[in-house]
């Protein structure tokens, strides 16, 4: 009988220890579980600062990579409606020329003034389509995705790929570009090496052409808004009814009317409907104008600038930083992609020759850039900077 206590005892003892162990550990493991989290919390902190080119900037790009992301997606999605709002836009405006201006300059112009704007308005119009179509539908280059000799100065975090120089990773394309200048969601493609003259050229044409149409109608627009001003007013100016300058509204009904007689009133000539939707017309193709040839105009000035200096927008920021950060160190930073101004732009156009700033700037030309995009050392100049660029 004592026996048989003794074993019973002896193994509720043995279960309560077992199920003392469990519960220690799975406390241990809870705690341990905890301590990995806290430490891995303290790694992803710390590394947000390993090294010296940690600043703020990178800390406001990981919190607005969210930000990135939707602004990404959102260009992809709608590149197709901006490429088709440029030529609704662009052709509605072709239209009103030919509809309502030409005429007008046919009748009412000399002759020497009537070749004038006939040349000049469809050569500009061929180079905007041309350029136009040749920057949207052209590859801006892109690296090889195999294995090669190519010299490479970095490797893509992204493609996980060696990166040749000038090339920079398009979040919106998923692609890294050759010699990448941004991406432009009215052409829905990437600015790049193949491209970049087609781009630039677009703008510049763009730009004459709004300026073109902007002072050619400018006189038109000024008769077009008073007449339309006058249009609201003859809706406003009834019988009896003035409106004053400060468009304060009075009554100026005769005493004859109150007393029986009768008040005639002599309208002023309507405007049929042909003249109204003209003058709207008008309005709408100066405003549209000069608006594209404000805008458009700073972008085409900003990009002129960058290549004077033998830079992309990209390479603007990165060679600014750099640059400050050789001046703490005391010493000088110069881009070795600058190969002054004339020759800087005879690198980007293609121009060889006297007679390629006739053929091959003034007239549509597809030739191709210099180079691959690839390798930078191909250049037919004879002055070159010795200094690298980071």
């Amino acid at each position: 009988m004592k026996s048989r206590a003794h074993l019973f005892a002896s193994a509720m003892r043995l279960f309560v220890r077992c199920f003392r162990l469990g519960r220690r550990r799975g406390q241990n493991k809870l705690i341990r579980r905890l301590r990995e989290l806290w430490s891995y919390g303290r790694l992803c902190l710390k590394s947000l600062f390993y090294n010296s080119f940690t600043n703020s900037d990178t800390i406001i790009d990981s919190l607005f990579e969210p930000i990135y992301w939707l602004v990404d997606h959102i260009t992809r999605w709608f590149g197709v409606a901006f490429v088709f709002l440029v030529i609704v836009l662009t052709s509605s405006i072709v239209l009103i020329v030919y509809i309502c201006l030409l005429p007008l300059i046919l009748h009412t112009y000399s002759l020497a003034w009537i070749l004038w704007h006939i040349f000049y308005g469809h050569w500009n119009l061929l180079m905007i389509v041309f350029h136009y179509y040749k920057a949207a539908r052209t590859s801006p280059g892109y690296p090889p995705q195999i294995k090669s000799d190519i010299p490479s100065v970095s490797i893509c975090r992204k493609c996980i790929t060696p990166k040749p120089a000038r090339t920079h990773h398009c979040s919106i394309c998923n692609r890294c570009i050759l010699k990448m200048d941004h991406h432009c969601p009215w052409l829905n493609n990437c600015v790049g090496h193949f491209n970049h003259r087609y781009f630039f050229s677009f703008c510049l044409f763009m730009t004459m052409g709004c300026v073109y149409c902007s002072i050619s109608s400018r006189n038109m627009f000024i008769d077009a808004y008073n007449a339309v001003e006058q249009m609201k007013s003859e809706v406003l100016e009834g019988p009896g009814v003035m409106v004053t300058e400060t468009g304060l509204i009075f009554s100026i009904l005769p005493l004859g009317f109150l007393s029986g007689q009768t008040y005639y009133q002599t309208p002023p000539p309507p405007y049929t409907s042909k003249e109204r939707i003209f003058h709207k017309c008008v309005i709408y193709l100066w405003v549209l104008c000069s608006s594209v040839a404000l805008a458009l105009g700073g972008l085409t000035l900003w990009h002129a600038m960058l290549i004077s200096r033998g830079e992309t927008s990209i390479e603007r920021h990165i060679n600014r930083k750099e640059q400050h950060r050789m001046q703490k160190k005391g010493k000088t930073f110069r881009n070795p992609f600058n190969y002054g101004r004339l020759h800087n732009w005879k690198v980007f156009l293609g121009v060889e020759t006297r007679s390629h700033w006739l053929t091959r700037v003034l007239l549509p030309s597809g030739h191709p850039p210099y180079g691959d995009g690839l390798t930078w050392t191909h250049y037919p100049i004879s002055t070159r900077n010795t200094m690298l660029a980071i």
